[in-house]
């Protein structure tokens, strides 16, 4: 078994309860509350930014030309391709795109995204890795679980969305960032591989509360009306 093959495994709790959340849910369904949609977008567009900010962490920490190219080429696909599931979403809600650009992140996706950097900055390129794969990864597998179990056709509303992630270019990031991973952890201490871990759950627990703070259109205590 792999190392990612074990992190899939110890972390399939968390997959499944991603799978089963209303908001992953609605989208094959089809029917989702427009503010929460809204909210996914907003927070999706600057966590985006800040993957991207990652890549440009993980490229000064690389070696390899080939890892260099390889990161440069992710950003270049958050920037003009990870736009069109956003556009769908968009449409679905009748707002422009542009007017969802440039919102503070809630909480939940302020934390994940400081995580991120956290082990961009203190660890090295494994650890980058750990905490960067759960994002294209869940989404990999909710697109291919979408598309399985609802079958969407071209008269389903989120159909774009989910056959961009079931059907596009996340299989082969995916596939080379755990093919990566497994390469760096490979005869790691047991202290290394404990880290890696828990880089790599939290960003799964992470994942499963951001798909919860779209839902719940979650704010900062400041921003709530309280009402005496």
């Amino acid at each position: 078994m792999t190392f990612t093959e074990l992190l899939r495994k110890e972390n399939n709790d968390l997959f499944e309860a991603i799978f089963d959340h209303p908001f992953v849910r609605g989208l094959g369904e089809g029917n989702l509350p427009a503010e929460s949609i809204a909210h996914y977008v907003k927070a999706d567009y600057e966590y985006l930014n800040a993957f991207m900010q990652i890549y440009g962490t993980a490229i000064s920490k690389s070696s390899a030309r080939e890892d260099i190219l390889f990161y440069n080429e992710q950003i270049n696909f958050v920037l003009n391709s990870e736009i069109h599931p956003h556009r769908n979403l968009c449409e679905v809600i009748g707002i422009r795109y542009e007017d969802l650009q440039g919102y503070a992140l809630p909480p939940t996706a302020d934390h994940y995204v400081k995580h991120m950097l956290y082990h961009a900055h203190y660890g090295d390129l494994s650890e980058i890795l750990a905490a960067q794969l759960p994002c294209p990864w869940t989404y990999l597998e909710i697109g291919k679980h979408l598309r399985d179990r609802f079958q969407p056709g071209e008269d389903h509303p989120f159909s774009p969305w989910i056959h961009f992630y079931a059907d596009g270019e996340m299989e082969e990031l995916t596939d080379h960032l755990r093919s990566r991973l497994d390469e760096l952890a490979e005869n790691v201490s047991e202290a290394k591989e404990a880290r890696l871990k828990d880089a790599f759950r939290k960003s799964c627990q992470l994942e499963w509360a951001f798909w919860d703070m779209a839902y719940n259109c979650e704010q900062w205590p400041s921003e709530k009306v309280v009402v005496k």
